[in-house]
């Protein structure tokens, strides 16, 4: 089965060109494919936008380009200042749960070594009081006897 396809180039009021292509005996529909007008061919699409700021010429000397430039020149620094702010802050945030993670080690070295001296105080007095406790049936005898001597 040969496919056949023409295609018919035409420019639509962006000034972006669209090729339009047809399938013969295929039957399925073909999407366009937008191609800029440009003849560099590497430009990006201009959406519509941005297409009448481009156009206009704007009068550097004007009042009014000199104000949008001292509000956008304001806004950078803002938009710099908040940055060099928000970095700063992220900083001493990461040295103040660095300093408390360190606090919480040492803490815990700490109260691991007295588990250990605990842990070891009661097996030592579990060991002692398990040499000193003597089975109930001699502890009695010797009771009874010391009692009848008396």
């Amino acid at each position: 089965m040969s496919k056949t396809s023409q295609q018919n180039p035409s420019t639509d009021a962006s000034g972006v060109s669209v090729i339009h292509t047809q399938a013969h005996s295929s039957g399925l529909q073909q999407v366009p494919q937008l191609v800029p007008v440009s003849p560099g061919g590497g430009g990006k699409a201009v959406p519509p936008s941005k297409q009448g700021k481009k156009s206009s010429f704007v009068d550097r000397n004007s009042d009014e380009y000199r104000q949008r430039r001292e509000r956008n020149n304001m806004a950078v620094k803002k938009s710099r200042l908040k940055s060099k702010q928000k970095a700063q802050d992220t900083l001493q945030r990461v040295n103040q749960l660095k300093e408390e993670n360190e606090r919480l080690e040492a803490k815990i070295k700490l109260l691991t070594k007295e588990l250990s001296v605990l842990k070891d105080l009661f097996l030592e007095h579990a060991h002692n009081f398990a040499d000193n406790v003597q089975p109930v049936g001699t502890e009695t005898t010797t009771t009874n006897a010391e009692n009848s001597g008396q």
